[in-house]
């Protein structure tokens, strides 16, 4: 896969904008909000702080693609707060999506951050929000345990997951390992909800009163079990605001802890993207 970077403020940012993107928004001010790689998200401000815009870009080939997301955010903004697609799309070696910036402060950035028995519960009721918002059988897109083993395991196969996607909990484990893991944990019964896919501090944007208002990088959502968000919100609990707090928040979302399903979904979130 080729490389691509764009250098903004001094930095090499891989990959590329694409041109078509670049030419109408020269004038506003660009600054890298987030970079991963294969994947690079822009802050765009227009001149006078009128608009702002995000824009995400993806290698081709990266999972999940910007147009993934693009197509997601589509279909949920009539049942979800998510941001609104202004214009998306890909060429030959990069997959990109432009979107109008959601009113609120991320989760990683609210004054609340500092406060884990005040923005643990308004995280829970978030996600709990999320999964009341939408019809599962409206929904197209599917990432139950079938169908998200089987992605897995073609990762796995082709070589894209590697032992580094692997969180300190699971770096004992080998790739085979781990998919044997998964295949142990599996749960039989399913409590299907439309999953956000990746929810976690950055992906939560609260308004000043401490209320998650919207929902962004929405780009795994699907139809899955409720812990697919659950066990993975509780983990993003943990890595934002220290141990110790996450019984707070499966208390605060209304659930007991199920610990199979925790340790299933939580390896199957490092093997997926």
């Amino acid at each position: 896969m080729r490389t691509h970077t764009i250098t903004l403020y001094g930095r090499a940012v891989s990959p590329r904008p694409p041109a078509i993107v670049r030419a109408p928004y020269a004038h506003w001010q660009w600054s890298v909000a987030s970079e991963w790689p294969d994947q690079a998200t822009w802050r765009l401000e227009e001149p006078g702080a009128r608009r702002v815009h995000f824009l995400k870009v993806t290698d081709a080939g990266h999972f999940p693609t910007a147009l993934d997301e693009a197509e997601r955010l589509q279909w949920a903004r009539p049942h979800l707060p998510v941001p609104e697609v202004i214009d998306s799309g890909s060429d030959t070696d990069v997959d990109w999506l432009l979107t109008d910036a959601l009113n609120g402060t991320d989760a990683t950035k609210h004054p609340w951050l500092s406060d884990p028995a005040r923005i643990v519960p308004a995280f829970a009721r978030g996600l709990a929000a999320f999964h009341s918002a939408a019809l599962v059988d409206a929904c197209p897109f599917d990432f139950t345990a079938t169908t998200a083993l089987e992605h897995v395991r073609g990762r796995v196969r082709s070589g894209v997951a590697g032992p580094g996607d692997l969180h300190p909990e699971y770096q004992h484990l080998s790739l085979d390992q781990a998919l044997d893991e998964l295949e142990r944990l599996a749960p039989e019964h399913e409590d299907l909800v439309v999953c956000h896919g990746d929810y976690c501090f950055p992906n939560a944007i609260l308004d000043g009163g401490g209320v998650v208002t919207g929902y962004v990088d929405v780009a795994e959502l699907g139809v899955a079990d409720r812990w697919c968000d659950i066990a993975v919100g509780a983990w993003s609990v943990t890595w934002n605001v220290g141990p110790g707090w996450e019984d707070l928040f499966y208390e605060s979302y209304g659930v007991q802890p199920d610990a199979a399903r925790i340790e299933f979904y939580r390896l199957l979130y490092d093997l997926a993207s």
